[in-house]
């Protein structure tokens, strides 16, 4: 009874915002309309999926469309090909919008999904030996979360004031003449085939079996590594106010989700509220 009376407040509240937006005149697709969420592929995808039962309670639809680029949910928002996105933390957003000039922009968050760096032959960093590879993103702001997880795995040593975007070119020290390749972020689960550890994030490390409590070195909430692994979701700017989009996020706020989350994910994977 208990769990049934949550779901239905959830489903009232959505269809109450639903209803309160609409009556304030804000300029939308039609609520009948389904909403097309982006995610890259993997457990993200199951968490919008359960926001989007709730979603539907309360006379929402939303359509749940997984990428297996990281590159493609931006391009698709750009071109209206989907309404809402829910996949990057702010900063690899902010590099997209650099790069691409998107006008894309972030929303609330929504989950907490530290990565670690995994090896399938030492059990600690400090056994991988001199000369070894070890593998991180190519795209530049996961580059730069994933040097730092080194660095705290005591393997190399960037650049004082090397900041949040820094790469290869800040490694101040290295003193196992580590090789250091850079790898699409899909592939590095498979790399650990050929490197002695990589930097896998908490989607492609979920979809291979890999368990961020066995991880050489895990990434933990300090004030200024968190927002690297706090996801956003993001609108195109003209329409972030599309009533649906904000009963979407409302729904995947609801303590559905939240408990689907926590009891799923066994800790890897947090809300942010």
């Amino acid at each position: 009874m208990r769990v049934f009376k949550a779901v239905r407040n959830a489903a009232l509240a959505v269809a109450g915002l639903l209803t309160i937006i609409a009556s304030e005149g804000a300029v939308a697709q039609p609520a009948d309309t389904p909403l097309k969420v982006g995610v890259s592929a993997g457990p993200y995808g199951d968490i919008l999926r359960e926001a989007a039962k709730v979603a539907a309670k309360g006379e929402l639809k939303a359509e749940i469309i997984e990428f297996t680029d990281w590159n493609q949910p931006n391009a698709a928002l750009q071109a209206g090909d989907i309404d809402l996105n829910n996949f990057q933390h702010r900063f690899y957003l902010a590099n997209q919008i650099k790069a691409r000039n998107y006008q894309i922009v972030a929303l609330d968050e929504s989950i907490l999904v530290p990565a670690g760096i995994y090896s399938k032959t030492y059990a600690k960093a400090a056994d991988i030996p001199d000369g070894a590879k070890i593998a991180i993103p190519n795209d530049p702001t996961n580059a730069a979360r994933a040097l730092y997880l080194f660095q705290k795995a005591g393997l190399i040593t960037l650049k004082a004031g090397a900041g949040l975007d820094a790469s290869v070119l800040d490694v101040a020290s290295n003193p196992r003449k580590l090789q250091i390749v850079e790898i699409d972020a899909a592939q590095l689960p498979r790399s650990l085939d050929d490197v002695a550890a990589a930097f896998v994030s908490s989607n492609y490390a979920y979809l291979a079996g890999l368990d961020l409590r066995k991880a050489l070195v895990a990434e933990t909430a300090d004030a200024e590594m968190k927002p690297y692994f706090t996801l956003v979701f993001a609108a195109r700017a003209d329409r972030k106010d599309d009533p649906r989009i904000k009963a979407f996020i409302a729904a995947y706020r609801s303590q559905q989700v939240k408990d689907f989350i926590l009891a799923k994910f066994n800790g890897t994977i947090l809300p942010t509220c």
